[in-house]
């Protein structure tokens, strides 16, 4: 009988010692705060400095956010001096190894440059190398001088993280003119979520005009 007892209270003792452990993980665990969840969005914003011996220097920022296939974007003095355009796009992406991103856009400008249109802004990478595009052509159904399609071509390679530099070509043409192309080369680094870019272009090698761009990605 006091055996029993004896193992009874052993049994008894080996429940409660297993049992606690659990009892305390269980309340740690529900006094833990709750992981926040990521944003959803992605910002950028781009200012870029031009420097051009015929005329005098100026701002242009671009300002965007992405969400899943949904593409906003903000610019001014991009179309033209006093001008702002709004686009909206759909993003969309292929590939592993070799990586298309593509986004379709239709916006509209305002101000000196009024007009409407598609553009598109698409990326072509494989490993360190990038071709990327982004145009656009403005349509004013009102005055078609103002009328004109804009390119720029870029061929990037990234040997590290915060370097890359490569080679570019910017294609503007009014409506009823002949067409500009100016080709270039730029280098830039990086740091965490900043990015800083110089891009030195010309249609014409005595006259060339500088680029000094500054962004963030948050």
């Amino acid at each position: 009988m006091k055996a029993a007892r004896t193992a009874v209270a052993i049994a008894a003792a080996c429940f409660l010692g297993a049992s606690c452990p659990a009892r305390a993980a269980v309340g740690s665990q529900s006094n833990r705060p709750p992981v926040a969840p990521e944003n959803p969005w992605a910002y950028s914003i781009t200012v870029d400095g031009y420097f051009s011996p015929d005329q005098s220097a100026y701002a242009t920022p671009i300002v965007t956010a992405d969400r899943s296939w949904l593409h906003l974007e903000g610019r001014y003095n991009y179309e033209d001096l006093d001008t702002g355009s709004l686009w909206v796009g759909y993003n969309f992406a292929a590939g592993k190894n070799v990586v298309l991103d593509v986004t379709p856009m239709v916006g509209g400008s305002f101000g000196r440059t009024n007009g409407i249109g598609p553009g598109l802004e698409a990326s072509l990478t494989y490993k360190k190398i990038a071709l990327s595009v982004s145009n656009e052509y403005v349509y004013n159904p009102v005055y078609k001088t103002e009328n004109f399609y804009y390119s720029w071509l870029q061929l990037t390679y990234s040997p590290s993280k915060w370097l890359n530099f490569g080679a570019l070509t910017q294609h503007t043409k009014a409506f009823g003119s002949s067409a500009d192309e100016q080709p270039g080369l730029f280098a830039g680094v990086s740091h965490k979520q900043c990015q800083f870019t110089l891009y030195v272009f010309s249609a014409r090698l005595n006259d060339p005009t500088a680029i000094l761009e500054a962004g963030v990605n948050f």
